[in-house]
């Protein structure tokens, strides 16, 4: 059984010390970015690396001192790991007070798990217990966040050579390096300075040099290397060729606390489509799904006050809905369970209101996305709502002016 805790930033719980009640544990803790990634081997803070470059993280004698309010504005989660199959997890205030714990049930075949993780909410902080755990080590957890592990003979283990090109059954997670290009007279990935893309006053960007993961078993939609540009203002980006005709996931970010940001597919006319992101949230980030064109290359219109990255890549490449997922802004989400009941609880923008809207493509037999999805919510308002799933796979793309947190319940 595990107690969530919501912590308000800079408020009573500025700090806390993490304990863990199990003998002999190798604890850590990964810093991560909106993209459940590290931003670079720093981000991991254990007894050989004992303190976080901000000082915000550290660790001591099989604890970690967490200064959440020193936590960069990059960093969205905070995962903390452990090298046993479970243990008990205390987090405790500088008054020696409790204020959250959780306890992870071991298994004979897992040698490490996830114990807990801190996350951004609503301006604040809020702990959440964990449990997911892993048969091959700490070593394995934590490539599975971004973190690059030497071999016994010190070499990292590199990522496999992308898949070539097509819609092809993927078996396994697949990663795929971005390599630095050069296209439509802005930098690609790589040439940007900081982590890959432009330095960001109020939110981070997403690093544009970092390999990425496939979610395996989909087959919907082509394979390739994906393609990154950055920019400022308007502008419109002619992709290149090694995007392949048929459904593209496109991901983007807009530097800055004001402005309006908005993409638009430009049809065979070179005239404006149906527009893929139209909005005014601060800092915003998010993804959906275009169709690129068999006869041509896919072209998108940016219009935008400040400073963006955005990339092309299989839709493969999104986030899968497997027991509660969190985020912020419009993302594209895959499902490939059984029939299932969603919880859908969007918190509204900064204002109280916002919109929030889901619409599913049932995508098995299809190469293309259907004309008609099913809607499955159109609301202006926070709430907490339930609507019902047919199996599995399906791309729900997910539309919100703020946070939200979906959680999946399969029916028996």
């Amino acid at each position: 059984m595990g107690h969530m805790g919501h912590m308000a930033k800079g408020s009573w719980v500025p700090s806390v010390t993490l304990r863990v009640g199990a003998g002999g544990v190798d604890v850590a803790a990964l810093l991560l970015a909106a993209d459940g990634r590290v931003r670079g081997d720093a981000d991991m803070v254990f007894d050989g690396q004992p303190a976080h470059p901000s000082g915000a993280v550290r660790h001591e004698q099989a604890s970690l001192v967490l200064a959440l309010h020193e936590v960069e504005a990059d960093v969205e989660r905070i995962v903390i790991a452990g090298s046993a199959a479970g243990g008990a997890l205390a987090a405790v205030a500088p008054d020696g007070v409790a204020v959250a714990a959780h306890t992870v049930a071991g298994a004979p075949e897992t040698t490490a798990v996830v114990l807990a993780e801190f996350f951004r909410e609503s301006g604040g902080w809020k702990f959440a217990g964990g449990g997911k755990g892993y048969g091959s080590g700490l070593a394995a957890l934590v490539t599975e966040f971004g973190v690059e592990v030497a071999d016994e003979t010190g070499a990292a283990q590199q990522p496999p050579e992308p898949v070539a090109a097509g819609p092809l059954p993927l078996t396994g997670v697949v990663k795929m390096p971005v390599r630095a290009r050069q296209a439509g007279g802005a930098s690609a990935a790589g040439a940007a300075p900081g982590h890959g893309g432009p330095p960001a006053a109020g939110g981070p960007f997403p690093p544009a040099d970092r390999p990425y993961e496939l979610v395996g078993g989909w087959e919907f939609g082509p394979v390739f290397e994906p393609f990154t540009i950055t920019g400022d203002g308007d502008q419109v980006v002619t992709v290149d060729d090694r995007v392949p005709p048929g459904p593209v996931l496109v991901e983007t970010a807009h530097e800055g606390r004001d402005g309006y940001f908005a993409v638009f597919p430009l049809d065979q006319r070179n005239k404006d489509g149906q527009y893929l992101f139209s909005t005014t949230l601060p800092d915003f980030r998010g993804s959906s799904v275009t169709p690129a064109p068999e006869d041509r290359a896919l072209r998108l219109r940016v219009r935008a006050y400040h400073r963006w990255v955005m990339r092309v890549k299989p839709v493969a490449a999104a986030r899968r809905i497997e027991g509660t997922l969190r985020g912020y802004g419009p993302e594209a989400l895959l499902y490939t369970g059984g029939a299932a009941d969603l919880q859908v609880h969007f918190e509204g923008d900064e204002d109280g209101g916002g919109y929030v809207g889901i619409r599913c493509h049932e995508v098995a037999g299809h190469t293309g996305l259907t004309e008609r999805p099913t809607l499955l919510l159109n609301r202006t308002e926070p709430l907490l709502h339930t609507v019902p799933l047919p199996p599995g796979p399906l791309l729900l793309l997910h539309r919100a002016d703020g946070p939200w947190t979906l959680t999946v319940k399969e029916l028996d």
